[in-house]
């Protein structure tokens, strides 16, 4: 299957640049909006929006003019070519300095006048990671060309440890992971969660309607889970599927055989799914989307 039309999809387009223009409205109305693809812009611009509206909430007046006049809030300055067609925006955070508020479950970081780019090595890491995605499959490079297009790198671990890695919501594009030595690894884990955002971005966009009430077992959390998580996992988890079972191949060693291991359990975990997943695509209106979260479900199935 050719992932890259799945990723292609008009009312996601629409989404970023109307979203993009009504932002850029309210923090600089005089400035045009940019050319060209537009999904990067839409997720620094979302950088943009947090950190003045944290500005002006505390009444920081220089931090609000910087973010008023850097309307893509000093990405091009931190390591990463300008442009949309621009490769990611990759920071070292690491856990201690990501934001907790209680405006979010979920810690995240937002760029910042005193923002700085990773190190080179783990900017050259994360550059093989998005490299060995669009490799396995060009719908994977522009996957994570739109929805992954800050990257916060957080704890190293060792290869066989547990990684955590999450988006969030109010930072469309932005994505936050831990990370291994190993490329293919970190490659995996961005494809999910670039997956996670576009997905975000296609219920909004389609306006789509889901009854919080309705429960489908998820074999990933061991519970029953709301439509709206039951379908992130059932599209996220495939996907990665699919990228491991296209990277395998051109791998070795322990690594080889970390993500063949990978593969399996994922395969055992999915498998139960199949009847559920058709009940819960029923409540998806958008035939669009339905067919897409059917056919790349529907291809991991059959892995």
């Amino acid at each position: 299957m050719e992932l890259r039309p799945i990723f292609d999809f008009a009312p996601v387009h629409q989404l970023h640049r109307q979203r993009t223009h009504r932002l850029r409205e309210v923090l600089s109305p005089n400035a045009p909006l940019p050319e060209g693809r537009i999904a990067r812009h839409y997720a620094l611009t979302h950088h943009v929006f947090e950190g003045a509206e944290a500005a002006a909430r505390n009444g920081d007046q220089k931090a609000f003019d910087w973010y008023s006049t850097h309307p893509d809030a000093g990405a091009d300055g931190l390591g990463s070519a300008a442009g949309p067609e621009a490769p990611p925006v990759v920071l070292a955070p690491g856990v201690d300095g990501l934001i907790r508020s209680s405006a979010s479950e979920t810690p995240y970081y937002v760029l910042a006048p005193h923002t700085r780019g990773a190190r080179p090595g783990l900017r050259d890491l994360t550059l093989e990671a998005v490299d060995a995605a669009a490799a396995a499959d060009p719908g994977f490079g522009t996957l994570i060309a739109d929805h992954a297009v800050v990257i916060c790198l957080l704890r190293h671990k060792r290869l066989g440890e547990t990684l955590d890695s999450w988006s969030i919501t109010r930072l469309p594009g932005t994505v936050f992971c831990d990370y291994t030595d190993e490329p293919l690894v970190l490659g995996r884990d961005l494809v999910h969660e670039a997956g996670h955002s576009w997905l975000n971005d296609a219920l909004t966009a389609v306006h789509a309607k889901l009854d919080d009430q309705v429960r489908f077992f998820s074999p990933w959390k061991d519970a029953a889970r709301p439509v709206y998580g039951f379908l992130h996992a059932c599209w996220s988890f495939p996907l990665m599927m699919l990228y491991t079972a296209a990277v395998l191949p051109h791998c070795s060693g322990d690594v080889r055989r970390f993500l063949r291991t990978y593969l399996d359990e994922q395969r055992a975990l999915l498998a139960p799914t199949a009847d559920d997943h058709a009940s819960a695509l029923s409540l998806v209106a958008d035939a669009g989307l339905r067919d897409r979260l059917r056919a790349v479900h529907q291809e991991a199935l059959a892995l």
